[in-house]
């Protein structure tokens, strides 16, 4: 009886992740011959395969809602909001192919993706122009997101790494900035907190970003059974933003709630996706 739980939480969970032709993907990503961007002894595979991605995940997309030109971007393209599983299954799958594929199929899909970001423009409500290919652009989120993976493993992962590992972690994700066309990407730890600190005077929480914290922790769309699921995920995600993004986002910090409850309950629930994915952990 358990076995089938775990098999039916498993399957459910990488539906939602990998989408409906998520089987057919994991099986080309891993099976088809050929060299690879990352060998198997590389950081990033850790990192990007363990349950800790599906709060990095959430911590990301808020800490990167702070820079109004990607806030901008993804408000007026995305569609994160009509088809917000989607959006997830096209980057869960982007990071899987680009971690784990043969180096032709990471190309491939670098490719597609910055053929999209030559076509995603416009203005902000203030009358700022972006680009989604913009390098400076692409910078920054690169940098949330690799912080954000990264301190989501330090404190959920299965087995942390050691100071070197996650240096090297923060070196391999930048293979992928660079060939998504962002310029000098941080080699290694120190340098990526420098980077997200150089950033910090163009960032401000718009309308559009509080709007879209609200979206991610209050109104997902969700059945009402596992919404008290995702909402410790969310708020393991929110104990994950540095002091001053939560301040931008109006997020207050609740010490004894955190330590007591967030905490542990951040552990238990990547445990339990881990526990149930195990048998498909590769994507």
């Amino acid at each position: 009886m358990l076995t089938g739980v775990r098999e039916q939480l498993g399957q459910a969970l990488f539906r939602r992740v990998a989408g409906p032709g998520g089987p057919a993907t994991r099986a080309r990503i891993h099976h088809t011959p050929g060299p690879r961007w990352f060998g198997p002894d590389r950081p990033i595979r850790t990192v990007h395969g363990d349950a800790s991605m599906f709060i990095g995940g959430l911590t990301a997309l808020l800490l990167q809602s702070l820079h109004p030109l990607a806030m901008a971007a993804v408000a007026g393209h995305s569609g994160f909001r009509g088809d917000p599983w989607g959006r997830l299954q096209r980057t869960s799958t982007f990071l899987a192919v680009t971690t784990y594929g043969t180096a032709a199929d990471a190309q491939e899909a670098v490719d597609h993706v910055r053929g999209i970001h030559r076509r995603i423009r416009g203005t902000t409500a203030e009358g700022v122009p972006y680009h989604a290919a913009d390098p400076h652009l692409l910078g920054w989120v690169h940098a949330a997101e690799t912080d954000s993976f990264l301190r989501a493993y330090e404190r959920y992962g299965a087995r942390p790494l050691d100071a070197a590992g996650y240096d090297a972690y923060v070196a391999d994700t930048a293979r992928v900035a660079e060939a998504l066309g962002a310029v000098d990407p941080p080699r290694d730890r120190s340098e990526l907190a420098e980077r997200l600190t150089a950033y910090r005077p163009e960032l401000r929480a718009t309308p559009e970003a509080r709007s879209a914290a609200r979206f991610l922790l209050l109104q997902p769309p969700l059945p009402l059974p596992v919404r008290p699921f995702y909402g410790g995920l969310a708020a393991s995600a929110v104990t994950l933003l540095p002091p001053w993004a939560r301040g931008m986002l109006r997020l207050p910090r609740v010490p004894v709630v955190e330590d007591l409850a967030v905490r542990p309950t951040g552990q238990v629930l990547t445990r339990t996706i881990r526990w149930a994915m195990t048998p498909a952990r590769e994507i």
